[in-house]
């Protein structure tokens, strides 16, 4: 259709910056957290099945700290990946790819019998993971105004404990019963009837679709069911959307970029280390400890149970303090968290409660932090390089689980002090990337 020289002129990013957080937004904001709910349930899936899987298999602890890891290589490897894909290719498709392949690769293993099948499943299905939560981040971002945006992309990420919540309680009437294979059908199953619901209720970012001029009439569609007032005639602006740059990698270390760039890379490296310490490790832990099975599966329910109500305190506090403060504070309570375990010296069989309650707490501040830390490289990084901005901070993030994963054997092996103290040192470290990062969510206005 022509268009007119005295048609309307909206620039995409300021139109949606200022506009309205209406139903339709909220609604594809669930269906981006549905993914992440199930995303949160196979990031633990494993920490729960590995004291079912030792005596099954008659394997030592020590012999699943590579298979815990490989989990995290394919994290690393599908995050940066999935984050080029969804600025090129589209946040939606590689969302919905990424859903596919961790729910799939999560039943698979459920027919698995040797630890290689089990460290080869483990690794695809860290792809998948890896992938969608940087481009679900990234589409939640662009669905909402800037005075929501952190707090859309929290209440998505919400769902990462959410999820493993889940995952525990469902462990604890599975694994009893019906044992580890059921509980990884269950987890593979459920995604991939997700992902056909994607399919075919969500839609692709309206920021992203600004940059491809022969999607306009797909994007005019999209703002007017978001309840904007825009017609067939309506001319977009979007010059912001469209700016290229040679590699989007290293446009991250661009001068502008670079100090915010470093300080987000520590402090997901540093989260992580602590966050994927407790999700692979934890239950074995309090085994080790004495503690039955489903005792020590709610401590890592605990962990998530905690996280849940940090992420909502912590939505909250971001969205009238900004960023800085509230981050800074959450890891500073993580350490202390941490700290205060260990000066318990608390002996499992006389405080149980105790024990799992002060995970809870830990896991109020680590998720409360992993979740925000997110929202901040959502908020960081421009549309054309946000997905992979997000995707390669999650990807370091990942490098820092890695390490966790693969020391937890040895750290268990050192005693419950020395479990506690990584967790600690890894708070001490996240809050020094944190106070590097200039940019921060601002400060609601008065008024």
């Amino acid at each position: 259709m022509p268009i007119s020289r005295d048609a309307p002129v909206i620039n995409v990013s300021s139109f949606l910056d200022t506009g309205a957080w209406g139903p339709y937004q909220k609604l594809l904001t669930l269906l981006a957290a549905l993914a992440i709910i199930f995303d949160g349930f196979d990031l633990q899936i494993l920490g729960f099945a590995m004291p079912s899987i030792m005596r099954e298999w008659h394997l030592a602890r020590a012999a699943f700290a590579p298979i815990a890891a490989l989990g995290l290589v394919g994290m690393g490897l599908g995050s940066p990946f999935a984050g080029y894909c969804g600025d090129r290719l589209g946040r939606r498709l590689t969302v919905i790819a990424c859903v596919m392949v961790f729910g799939a690769a999560t039943i698979a293993t459920a027919f698995c019998h040797t630890l290689t099948e089990l460290g080869a499943l483990r690794t695809l299905a860290g792809l998948g993971v890896g992938g969608a939560l940087p481009n679900a981040s990234a589409l939640t971002a662009e669905f909402a105004p800037m005075r929501r945006r952190a707090m859309a992309v929290m209440l998505t990420l919400l769902c990462v404990p959410i999820g493993g919540m889940i995952a525990g309680l469902v462990a604890a009437y599975i694994l009893p019963s019906m044992g580890w294979r059921a509980l990884y059908v269950v987890g593979g199953a459920a995604p991939l009837l997700i992902a056909l619901l994607l399919l075919v209720a969500l839609p692709e970012s309206p920021r992203y679709l600004a940059r491809f001029p022969e999607r306009r009439d797909e994007l005019i569609r999209l703002l007017v069911r978001m309840g904007h007032a825009v017609s067939a005639h309506t001319v977009f602006d979007s010059e912001s959307e469209t700016k290229t740059e040679s590699g989007h990698i290293r446009a991250l270390f661009a001068p502008e970029f670079l100090r915010d760039t470093l300080g987000l890379w520590l402090a997901f490296f540093a989260n992580l280390v602590g966050v994927y310490l407790v999700f692979s490790w934890l239950p074995s832990m309090l085994t080790s400890k004495g503690l039955d099975i489903i005792t020590a599966t709610s401590g890592l329910s605990a962990y998530n149970f905690g996280g849940i109500f940090g992420i909502l305190i912590c939505t909250a506090g971001v969205t009238v303090l900004g960023s800085r403060r509230p981050l800074l504070w959450v890891a500073a309570g993580g350490t202390a968290a941490a700290v205060a375990l260990e000066l318990m010296h608390i002996a499992p069989r006389g405080g149980h409660t105790m024990l799992i309650g002060g995970f809870g707490v830990e896991g109020f501040f680590a998720h409360a932090l992993q979740t925000t830390l997110f929202a901040l490289a959502a908020y960081v990084y421009p549309t054309r390089i946000r997905a992979t901005g997000i995707a390669c901070a999650a990807g370091v993030g990942r490098a820092g689980g890695m390490l966790g994963s693969l020391g937890g054997a040895a750290v268990i092996h050192a005693g419950s002090g020395a479990y506690l103290a990584v967790l600690a040192v890894s708070m001490i470290f996240a809050f020094v990337g944190l106070a590097i990062v200039r940019r921060h969510y601002p400060a609601r206005a008065k008024g």
